[in-house]
């Protein structure tokens, strides 16, 4: 039997990157994956390679930001399935500057989908959780959390996502809930490509320099942060909660 076999699962930011690959991992684990993004469209290719493995899948359009339209989705997917086990919180957006430069919408953007989609789609979920006494959710931090360079805005909501699950994982262990983050490091996905492209910087030659920091002397695929989350999820990590697990590489 497949570890999440009869699990119901919740990825937000599922049609492309981390996300994505994430969605399928859960799938290819037995799992029946709700598929979230802004753009339900979107969703769909991440959603017929799900279908085409032997999965089951839905694709879901949702701002993370909206509440209504969060309690929507999560109930669309209970609907679906019939239960929610595993929500991965994992939608986000870049608008990187530096501070004197940094508009309030891009600040207020970077929060709104990072922070107050977690907390939104938190709440929404832990009730079906809570009512089973079983659950879990993971949340996508970054190493960008220990302070980057023009990610201000950034940088303090994914350290903000650590706290939020330091938190959870109080207030949510006595129901049999687990909760944790992880936090990538540089991982080759259409977001680094589109940063480094406002930059300036040739994609590929950022990776090379980017490999030659790393121990490991590789910049990370979505799927070295989708195994990571795969385990979080499943039993085998029943007593692991509250924690920040790096997926970087051993870079410090």
């Amino acid at each position: 039997m497949s570890r999440l076999q009869d699990r119901v699962a919740v990825v937000t930011g599922a049609a492309r990157g981390i996300g994505a690959a994430t969605a399928m991992r859960l799938a290819q684990d037995g799992a029946k994956v709700g598929v979230l993004d802004l753009n339900e469209e979107a969703c769909q290719e991440v959603v017929q390679r799900i279908r085409e493995s032997g999965g089951e899948a839905v694709a879901v359009g949702c701002n993370v930001a909206d509440g209504q339209q969060v309690e929507e989705a999560i109930n669309t997917v209970v609907s679906q399935f019939g239960r929610l086990d595993i929500l991965v919180n994992n939608a986000g957006v870049l608008r990187d500057n530096l501070l004197f430069k940094m508009s309030e919408d891009d600040w207020d953007t970077v929060m709104n989908v990072h922070l107050k989609g977690s907390f939104l789609a938190s709440r929404a979920a832990q009730k079906h959780m809570v009512n089973q006494k079983y659950g879990k959710i993971v949340n996508t931090s970054s190493t960008s959390a220990l302070g980057n360079r023009g990610q201000a805005n950034y940088s303090a909501a994914k350290a903000g996502l650590q706290g939020f699950t330091k938190t959870l994982a109080i207030e949510l262990g006595p129901f049999n809930i687990n909760v944790n983050a992880v936090a990538p490091g540089f991982i080759a996905t259409d977001m680094t490509k589109a940063t480094a492209e406002r930059v300036g910087i040739d994609f590929e030659e950022n990776k090379r320099l980017a490999s030659e920091r790393i121990p490991l002397r590789r910049v990370g695929q979505p799927e070295d942060v989708a195994n990571v989350i795969a385990f979080l999820v499943s039993d085998e990590a029943s007593y692991v909660s509250g924690q920040v697990i790096y997926v970087n590489g051993g870079n410090r």
